[in-house]
């Protein structure tokens, strides 16, 4: 594999030519009107332009970037996460044209695409499973007797969906027709497809997930797992490496029942088979990605491993370089999405002008990054602009170092959810480690934020004033 398109942007898109270029690997960069000066259209040996700024006239084209890919003679399409990553028929169409598609076979991102597809291939491995109906269902009287017979409170969640949306908590009887109308309305609207299904709801539950890296031989690891409870709108914001509560035995269960799911579809590549945890540490399977995740650094700084080589090692045919028994976690690492939204506005998207934009540096800190000082932050894509990184050799020093990091870290003309950050690694419940995905709704109060940041307003304009007097004295003495 010699030259590899990389069909995605941002961070993600450079963190991944980074890897190729380590392996001495040529890379090509497709952009949209409105990345133009992005990193990674200037970091890439080649760069196309394929279309305007919204996705569906230029990332989504899956079409036309294996039009520029057999043009440029790609041998291989890394596909990031999101935008094409999860496409079986992109997948499918690149290998019919003799490129490799750097992720697992479209079977698998199928089976996992769908939620009752995966649970009914997973079903024969004995893995916990959270009570529910095994089929998608749009009939409102049938699902409500269902939602009966399990026992409220219970989850009605699309089947084709993700990233909170058809998803709806039900917690007594009478509000069930009406959720169930939103919630199938809303999954037609974003997939097209109006089918839910339903599930008992896990009322404090963490979510817990496993990294597993098959390769083309029959050879599967899992990579241990990452925290990602604390979250707003069903979205992750926070990850972190290795969960503070799992035990030696949880681990080693979940990780050989993620095991069992990557076999269940004949995996190949990077995955991630994400868990529920509840308060009892009961663990039932949720779903499989059939990608890298956006937190998967928290893992490569825990393991030492590098995701995307192993990812372009497997996708060339190599045998996996690691067995179960090499792999170990080695200190503590955590992860904070730094999205440019408003954590005072309710998380709203903040676009504008990066009048300032200063990455913190030092030690245990790494940054993957998308953007530079001097950029507009473009409307029309996921609002994250980097991922902040940080390890050390216990939580309590990579907690430590975040939040100096988080400090040294200067945005200037947009709001991001840095003061966020600084809030949850500050938070006695996180720091304790006793939180679950309900966080942001039981403990966030942004009243708390904005008082900080006038106090510390306050604290910069004494420090100023005083500095400023004593400029003054200076100025004056020799006339004294």
């Amino acid at each position: 594999m010699k030259k590899i398109l990389v069909a995605n942007r941002g961070e993600i898109a450079l963190r991944v030519m980074k890897t190729a270029k380590k392996m001495g690997i040529q890379t090509v960069a497709v952009y949209s009107t409105a990345d133009r000066e992005a990193p990674h259209v200037k970091f890439a040996d080649e760069a196309v332009l394929i279309g305007e700024a919204p996705s569906n006239q230029s990332y989504l084209l899956g079409d036309k970037i294996i039009e520029v890919a057999k043009e440029l003679k790609v041998d291989g399409i890394h596909p990031g996460y999101g935008f094409l990553s999860e496409n079986a028929e992109f997948a499918e169409k690149a290998e019919e044209n003799g490129i490799t598609f750097i992720g697992p076979r479209s079977k698998a991102i199928h089976i996992m695409g769908s939620k009752l597809a995966a649970k009914e291939a997973v079903k024969a491995y004995d893995i916990p499973m959270v009570p529910g109906l095994d089929e998608a269902i749009t009939d409102v009287q049938k699902a409500k007797e269902v939602a009966k017979e399990i026992g409220f409170p219970i989850l009605i969640k699309a089947s084709a969906g993700g990233g909170g949306k058809g998803m709806r908590i039900v917690e007594k009887e009478e509000e069930f027709e009406s959720q169930m109308e939103r919630a199938t309305s809303e999954a037609l609207s974003a997939f097209g497809d109006g089918s839910v299904f339903i599930e008992k709801y896990v009322g404090s539950p963490r979510h817990i997930e496993i990294q597993v890296m098959a390769d083309t031989h029959g050879n599967i690891v899992h990579l241990f797992e990452r925290e990602c409870s604390i979250q707003r709108r069903h979205q992750k914001v926070i990850e972190e490496a290795p969960s503070s509560v799992l035990t030696p035995e949880i681990r080693q269960a979940m990780g050989e029942a993620a095991v069992k799911v990557a076999e269940s579809c004949d995996y190949v590549g990077a995955g991630t088979v994400e868990f529920l945890l509840d308060e009892n540490k009961n663990f039932y399977f949720l779903e499989m990605n059939t990608r890298l995740q956006v937190e998967h650094p928290v893992t490569e700084m825990i393991t030492g491993m590098d995701l995307v080589e192993l990812q372009i090692r497997v996708a060339r045919g190599e045998v996996l370089p690691i067995k179960q028994e090499d792999l170990q976690i080695k200190g503590h690492a955590m992860e904070l999405r730094v999205y440019a939204e408003d954590p005072l506005d309710n998380f709203l998207p903040s676009v504008g002008n990066l009048e300032v934009y200063e990455l913190p540096e030092g030690e245990g800190i790494r940054v993957d990054n998308g953007i530079d000082e001097g950029m507009d932050v473009p409307i029309y894509y996921d609002p994250m602009l980097a991922k902040l990184i940080t390890y050390g050799k216990t939580r309590e020093e990579a907690i430590y170092i975040m939040l100096k990091a988080i400090e040294d870290y200067k945005i200037k003309g947009i709001q991001t959810t840095l003061p966020f950050g600084k809030y949850v690694f500050e938070h006695e419940a996180f720091l304790s480690g006793d939180f679950d995905t309900n966080f942001v709704k039981k403990y966030y109060n942004p009243e708390i934020i904005k008082e900080q940041s006038s106090k510390e307003a306050e604290i910069a304009a004494l420090i100023a004033l005083k500095q400023y007097l004593e400029d003054k004295k200076i100025v004056r003495l020799p006339n004294s």
